[in-house]
């Protein structure tokens, strides 16, 4: 049966992906979009994750946009990474999928309520919608199978050398949800940085035929750009798609288990992730931490998805098979 679950974003080239990831892929069944503030301000995100899911025709799953802001520091957005849209790259239609009315920690409490067995919450953004629900409504914890989340690194970071955005962007929020008891996935950097879109993987997409093959081609030339800026990297990593793809397939995605704390106080560390891999410092476990990433079989199932997806909403886009 298919695992129910929430994807929580700010879209964001990878979370992009993400969605298309949760949406066509049938071993998940994705019940909503929440967004938050993170990669560009929630308007942005909203906006941006309305136009994924209108090229992609995801259709039947509510979007609601979540908190503006962290639960202390100001908001700094990602537009070095991003552009200014949060989106850069593609040229979106105006979208047609709306957004409801409920503030999207409203409406994963009533999905939780709602929902026959537990369902699993995929963060891939900044952790205030889920810190916020957890404060607000304790009893929800016992409706999360667990948290699947992109964020944090057992290594080092990219917003500062210590912290991984997500985390950086809001270390109090991150903070609540590794010390909320739900079981909690950490899918950091160091696994996410094995997720590369080398120019094989974007040919894959622009050789599927479909309008919305030629976005994701898109979406990755920019990105690969600004990586190639920043960083260096010849081909960028889709963190956001590594934690969908453990819940699709756990398998894709070897972790192990780990106490994780969040370094709140640390003039050059705030929102670093402390991942005890030896328990060395007596902690309980907490988490399970990423470490490894099987890549093949993950990019077979991305441009799947984005294979059904895009049939399924352009099949006038379909190549015709080899004569």
């Amino acid at each position: 049966m298919p695992v129910p679950i929430i994807l929580d974003c700010d879209p964001g080239h990878d979370d992009a992906l993400a969605i298309m990831l949760a949406a066509g892929d049938p071993a998940v069944d994705l019940l909503a979009i929440t967004t938050v503030a993170g990669n560009q301000t929630l308007e942005k995100t909203t906006l941006n994750a309305r136009r994924v899911c209108t090229v992609a025709g995801i259709t039947g799953v509510p979007v609601a946009a979540g908190c503006d802001r962290p639960l202390v520091q100001p908001l700094s957005v990602a537009d070095d990474v991003h552009g200014v849209s949060g989106l850069d790259g593609p040229s979106f239609p105006e979208p047609t999928v709306g957004v409801v009315r409920e503030h999207a920690v409203d409406l994963i409490h009533r999905l939780l309520a709602e929902h026959p067995e537990p369902v699993t919450l995929v963060p891939t953004a900044p952790l205030t919608n889920i810190a916020l629900l957890l404060t607000r409504y304790p009893q929800d914890a016992d409706r999360i199978r667990e948290i699947v989340l992109m964020g944090g690194s057992t290594e080092r970071g990219n917003r500062t050398p210590a912290a991984e955005f997500n985390i950086r962007t809001d270390p109090e929020a991150a903070d609540i949800v590794f010390r909320s008891g739900v079981p909690v996935t950490m899918c950091g950097l160091n696994v996410t940085h094995q997720a590369l879109a080398t120019p094989e993987v974007v040919a894959r997409f622009e050789g599927l035929g479909t309008s919305l093959g030629r976005t994701c081609a898109e979406l990755l030339t920019f990105f690969a750009s600004t990586y190639r800026t920043l960083w260096g990297f010849p081909s960028p990593p889709l963190h956001d798609p590594v934690a969908v793809a453990r819940v699709i397939d756990p398998g894709l995605v070897r972790c192990v288990d780990a106490n994780v704390v969040v370094e709140l106080n640390g003039r050059y560390t705030r929102g670093a992730t402390v991942v005890d891999l030896h328990g060395s410092t007596g902690r309980p476990v907490n988490a399970r931490a990423a470490m490894s990433l099987d890549a093949d079989p993950f990019w077979d199932r991305m441009v799947a998805a984005v294979r059904v997806l895009g049939a399924r909403t352009h099949p006038a886009d379909r190549q015709p098979p080899p004569s």
